[in-house]
Order: structure tokens, then C-alpha cells, then sequence
């Protein structure tokens, strides 16, 4: 597995298994058991996706050594404070059943993230965690935060797909030392993706399916990729990407798919932060 190097020397599996609407316990649970005996050692969870508890009990039911092992989750808005982070990282500690975080992430932009960012240098500064970082954050919000606190963050997970593509996000990150993640890869299969003809074009030249040159496209920019599925023979198939190269003419192709806005939501829109702000995790 390709790995990506973060700005303190942190190694990073480039493809990792994402568990985002796995609420079902036993469903989450064994879809990360899984996921490792396929070959995925990167798991991703968050407080919001309620389910770090099975994804604890998948990842110690498949019986893979913790070093080999990279789990990212992150902190929700509700406790998006000093405090808050403090109290609820070890109750996410707790229901991963961990003694550390490999990655640990600012989920949202919003509430008092500087007080929340103190909070993480601590707990990496006690070994809690290797590597922190932030998702759905601007670039100027990323540079504001490093700017004034004593970590630059070594990850910012966002949306990335084909008709979401950021590159120029991707590159002023890049320029200040931060690593894309993307989330959504497959944009849920919004519009067709999957049954996209430039996409699929691309796959028939080297018997790959269209998730399979998604993936590939993404890690030949060096963005961490997570793809989530609960099905075991998509697993093996989504790790499969790393026989084969898209040329120039392939990347041109995808480029032209682009759309420029996000296949969700705006990060921006005052009524989605409303909304966001109101969703108070009891975890």
C-alpha cells in the first residue's frame, strides 16, 4: 500500500476505508473485520457517525497488530471547545476501545475551533495522538489556525471527486504543507457517476471499474482517498487499483467533468450552519 508522508513525518495508507452511514452496529462492525482482512489498514469513523464503538469491536475482531493499523475519527461540532475535546476524545477513545489516535480530525469549521485546536496540540503532545488535522475548513481558515496556534494541521479532509475536483484547493494546500483527504469520492453515485461514459471509457481501456479509475485518479494526485462500501468483493476491488496508470489524455478527459461546485452542500450557506450547529451529539 502507497503511503503518504504528513508534515511530522506521520505515514499515512493512501486508501482508506471510510464507515460514514454504517449506523448499523453489526453491519459496522463487520464491515471493518472486513475491510482489514481484505487489506485496508486506514479506518475512518467520527463522533457524528455513531459508530466508533463497532468500528472498536471490528477492528479487534480482525485481529491485526495496532501498529499496523492507521484510525482516524474526529471531533463534532457540539464539542468543538477546549474542553469539549479534551472530555469527549477519551470517550471516543473509550468506545474504540484504543490507547491512541493515529489521526485526529476538527469535523466542521464552526464553534470555537482555535480553544478545540489547543485542545488536540495537547493530546498529541501527550502521545494521545500521532497526527491531528481539520476537515471542510477553507484554505484561508486552515492558514488562519496554523498561523496562530503552534501546529499547522497535516490534514484537511474535503470533498474531492469528478465533479467536484478542487485542484486548486488541492495545490494551495499542498503549499502550505497540508494533505487532501477526500470524502465522497464516488459523490454517493450522485448524477450518474457510476455510468459516467468518460469514466467508464477510461476503465474498459484497462478492465477497471469506474470507481477504480475515481481512486486511481485521486492517489496519482496524492490525495488520501476514502471509499466506503459494505460489501466485501467492492473492498478487494476498490484496493486493486494500483496494477495500472492513467495517462494524460485520461486525466484531460476526467478534467473536463468538473462542475466546480460541491455535489452536497456549501460549507458557506448560513442555513446549513444553522443546522449543523443544532445537531448536539450526546457522545
Amino acid at each position: 500500500m502507497k503511503t503518504i508522508r504528513l508534515n511530522n513525518g506521520v505515514e499515512v495508507p493512501i486508501l482508506g476505508f471510510g464507515t460514514f452511514q454504517i449506523t448499523d452496529p453489526q453491519e459496522a462492525e463487520n464491515s471493518v473485520v472486513h475491510a482489514i482482512k481484505a487489506g485496508y489498514r486506514h479506518i475512518d469513523t467520527a463522533q457524528s457517525y455513531l459508530n466508533e464503538e463497532a468500528v472498536g469491536r471490528g477492528i479487534k475482531k480482525a485481529g491485526a497488530s495496532r501498529e499496523e493499523l492507521f484510525i482516524t475519527t474526529k471531533i463534532w461540532i457540539s464539542n468543538t471547545t477546549y474542553d469539549g475535546v479534551l472530555e469527549s476524545f477519551q470517550r471516543s477513545l473509550d468506545r474504540l476501545n484504543l490507547e491512541y489516535i493515529d489521526l485526529l480530525l476538527l469535523h466542521q469549521p464552526y464553534n470555537d475551533t482555535y480553544g478545540a485546536w489547543r485542545a488536540m496540540e495537547k493530546l498529541q503532545e501527550e502521545g494521545k495522538v500521532r497526527a491531528i488535522g481539520i476537515s471542510n475548513f477553507s484554505v484561508a481558515k486552515a492558514v488562519d489556525l496554523s498561523q496562530f496556534n503552534k501546529t499547522t494541521p497535516a490534514v484537511n479532509q474535503i470533498e474531492i471527486n469528478p465533479y467536484h475536483q478542487q485542484s486548486e484547493m488541492i495545490e494551495e494546500l499542498r503549499a502550505e504543507g497540508i494533505v487532501s483527504e477526500a470524502w465522497a469520492p464516488f459523490a454517493e453515485g450522485k448524477n450518474n457517476l457510476f455510468q459516467n461514459p468518460v469514466l467508464a471509457t477510461i476503465g474498459a481501456k484497462y478492465n477497471k471499474t469506474v470507481a477504480q479509475v475515481i481512486i486511481r485518479w485521486l492517489i496519482e494526485q496524492d490525495v488520501i482517498v476514502l471509499a466506503k462500501t459494505v460489501k466485501p468483493e467492492r473492498m478487494e476491488e476498490n484496493l486493486s487499483i494500483f496494477d495500472f496508470a492513467l495517462t494524460e489524455e485520461d486525466k484531460e478527459a476526467i478534467k473536463t467533468l468538473d462542475k466546480s461546485e460541491s455535489q452536497f452542500f456549501s460549507h458557506d450557506d448560513p442555513e446549513m450552519i444553522k443546522a449543523l450547529a443544532g445537531r448536539i451529539l450526546d457522545v
